[in-house]
């Protein structure tokens, strides 16, 4: 049962810090793969993780919902196995789409085209999702990014409300990109919109791990000053492989540290494919079809997260 206290997460009841990991394209792994990536980081005490269910890579669309927000049956029941089988295990899911509003809408696999087939989405998702008390939604990743995933607040507003309407209890956010969070975005997030938290992707640069602390004590000050506490939640920090600056194991640990120690609520390990992976044909993390995420981490990345084992 994942739950929110003031400014902490809660599962079962019990105040807990969420430590989770990026794991786009799962619904296109073999079950085997997903059980011993699992395996793995329940091992190194990760109890989150963080799916989407629009997502395609390398021309492979393995989204639980198609453009449309229609139900595509064999990765809707991948992603409901997912969960399943985190809940078992007494871990925390992050499901999560993507919108694209792409002229092209072949160009927009892996996304929602436009505020109906966001709907028809989140209806189909919360639905089938429904007996599960162990996940949350995220709306629309990156949805202030004024490119074709941008989520105008009035749209997750009625999002949000939908979501109420269908599940009451349903945790639900709406993740920002790539900045730090004005005192006036993070009142249109928990007052305006309605959401559960906050969802802010920090800055990608070698500045960021020192300054985690800090800006998450700000958050927590303004929310105060809002009189609308909320946990703040490191759902996409920076990673290797995205600019010129390729963080280290230390860098990992220092932003996770920063996080805690600033009252945050959760920290995910953000992974991902190397700029140019198309043309090198090193999909890394982006697509788990003949390789388990954890063989495909580099040598910072293992050293990581193998630091988090007791």
């Amino acid at each position: 049962m994942l739950g929110i206290e003031g400014s902490r997460f809660t599962l079962n009841g019990k105040p807990t810090f969420l430590l989770g990991f990026s794991y786009y394209g799962a619904l296109g792994a073999p079950e085997e793969f997903i059980r011993k990536d699992l395996n793995d980081f329940q091992r190194w005490k990760f109890n989150w993780l963080r799916v989407w269910a629009t997502w395609s890579a390398f021309g492979a669309d393995v989204s639980a919902v198609d453009g449309r927000g229609e139900i595509r049956e064999s990765f809707m029941e991948k992603l409901k196995w997912l969960v399943a089988e985190w809940d078992r295990r007494g871990m925390a899911v992050d499901v999560t789409l993507t919108c694209g509003k792409e002229s092209s809408r072949t160009a927009a696999e892996g996304r929602v085209w436009d505020f109906e087939s966001h709907r028809r989405a989140v209806i189909a998702l919360v639905n089938e999702l429904q007996g599960f008390r162990n996940w949350y939604l995220d709306l629309a990743n990156e949805h202030d990014v004024r490119d074709e995933r941008h989520v105008p607040a009035d749209e997750l507003k009625k999002l949000r409300e939908e979501v109420r309407r269908l599940d009451p209890r349903r945790l639900v956010t709406a993740s920002y990109g790539g900045h730090d969070l004005s005192a006036e975005e993070v009142r249109e997030c928990l007052v305006m919109i309605g959401l559960d938290f906050l969802c802010p992707h920090r800055p990608r640069n070698a500045e960021s791990p020192g300054q985690t602390e800090a800006k998450t004590r700000w958050y927590l000050a303004t929310m105060s000053k809002i009189g609308r506490m909320a946990p703040v939640q490191y759902q996409e920090p920076f990673r290797r492989g995205y600019e010129e600056w390729q963080p280290k194991a230390d860098d990992f640990s220092a932003d996770l540290r920063g996080a805690e120690a600033g009252g945050g609520a959760g920290w995910c390990f953000h992974n991902g494919a190397e700029r140019g992976a198309v043309e090198n044909k090193r999909p890394r993390s982006f697509d788990l079809h003949k390789q388990r995420l954890i063989e495909q981490l580099d040598e910072e990345e293992r050293e990581f997260v193998g630091r988090q084992a007791p």
